[in-house]
């Protein structure tokens, strides 16, 4: 099994695919060093057996606009299995989301295979094959690449083509394809993809309760991820999470007070890096405290726990009565919002989300619909 190292054969293999209706995409890259996610190999397929193709994108000389073209080609469906960490890729080279988009993990949420069925799962169900998985844990910026390590990388993208077919025949029969086209207006929007420091923040705040130590922590935050950034070395080489909100909750103002932190290594507070986190400190505690968006947890709900342990009764009933995953309709923070408040803006309150399972949700919290057990399940019911 070859590899392709040359534009001019990756053109031609790209060409090939650009003819059937959709191809099947994977790649295989390294994060463990860098900031952004270093890519190793491509692998592609269409539904024609004889159209499978490995890609090496470390070539010397290879330039990747004929990949790019046909990810870009809108009379192509793109299919990747949890697609997410393979557009971010894309998204860093070429400054594209590949449309249209079918990604198989969501589509078997919405077709009731549970909130986290594996893709060895779905292969053995769908494509009636096995995975081999002794080549999962490989260094693929190594080269050559062993027999073991290709068959493997091409198998992803091969099998991959049945479990579409399969899922796309479900989709159509139970009517819910357009439940997914809208699943993926998220994962095709760019702004998925661009890390902006100035909200690198969200991701740690709701360890925090005060709006001092939020006001720190989206400063320090922001240095970190432009950090990271620049020298393209993962956040903790930089500085730890916990190091973060250690920072945030004390907030020293000194290089003394800097170093007395737990988590800050030792002569850290002295060189320039720790300068910079002291003028990030500055900046919080100089911000106005009332503009702070503090996250959701932060705030409290209030008696809404029993309502929330009702929508969560509600939520297993719907999804076991719909054959759909519960994860894909609702999170426990969505419900904890809409016992919270009828009007909240979350998902499961917009869209299919809503007409399956959002208006029972309102219902049920206003005194309008019950949950009763019947033969040991639960069932709906109107009131009045």
């Amino acid at each position: 099994m070859d590899l392709i190292t040359t534009t001019e054969a990756l053109s031609a293999a790209c060409s090939r695919l650009s003819q059937h209706p959709f191809v099947t995409v994977d790649t295989e890259f390294l994060r463990e060093t860098t900031y952004y996610p270093k890519l190793c190999l491509i692998q592609m397929a269409g539904p024609d057996p004889a159209d499978a193709y490995l890609i090496d994108p470390l070539a010397e000389g290879m330039s990747l606009e004929p990949f790019m073209a046909l990810m870009s080609d809108k009379g192509v469906v793109k299919v990747f299995h949890s697609a997410r960490q393979d557009l971010e890729i894309i998204w860093n080279l070429g400054g594209i989301v590949p449309e249209p988009l079918f990604d198989t993990q969501v589509a078997a949420m919405v077709c009731g295979y549970g909130d986290s069925v594996s893709y060895e799962q779905l292969v053995n169900d769908l494509a009636k094959a096995k995975v081999d998985k002794s080549s999962r844990f490989t260094d693929w910026s190594r080269r050559p690449l062993t027999d073991a390590q290709l068959i493997y990388a091409m198998s992803d993208v091969t099998h991959l083509v049945k479990v579409y077919e399969a899922l796309m025949s479900q989709l159509e029969k139970n009517g819910r394809l357009t439940w997914l086209v809208e699943e993926m207006s998220i994962l095709t929007s760019p702004e998925t993809y661009q890390a902006d420091p100035a909200n690198a923040w969200r991701r740690l705040a709701g360890r925090l309760r005060k709006p001092k130590e939020v006001a720190v922590l989206m400063e320090v935050a922001a240095w970190r991820e432009r950090e990271a950034q620049s020298r393209d070395v993962p956040r903790g080489r930089i500085l730890k999470d916990d190091a973060l909100i250690d920072v945030a909750t004390s907030a020293p103002r000194s290089v003394e007070a800097l170093g007395r932190l737990r988590t800050i290594p030792n002569g850290f507070e002295r060189s320039r890096t720790g300068g910079d986190i002291l003028e990030a400190v500055e900046r919080g505690l100089s911000r106005d405290p009332a503009s702070i968006p503090m996250p959701e947890r932060s705030r409290g709900r209030g008696n809404t726990g029993a309502v929330v342990d009702l929508l969560k009764v509600l939520l297993k009933a719907v999804a076991e009565q719909e054959g759909v995953a519960p994860k894909i309709v609702a999170t426990v923070e969505e419900l904890e919002a809409i016992a919270d408040s009828d009007t909240a803006d979350v998902p499961s309150l917009h869209g299919w989300r809503r007409a399956l399972f959002g208006e029972k949700a309102l219902a049920l919290k206003n005194g309008q619909l019950g949950l009763v057990l019947e033969r040991g399940r639960v069932r709906l019911r109107e009131i009045g």
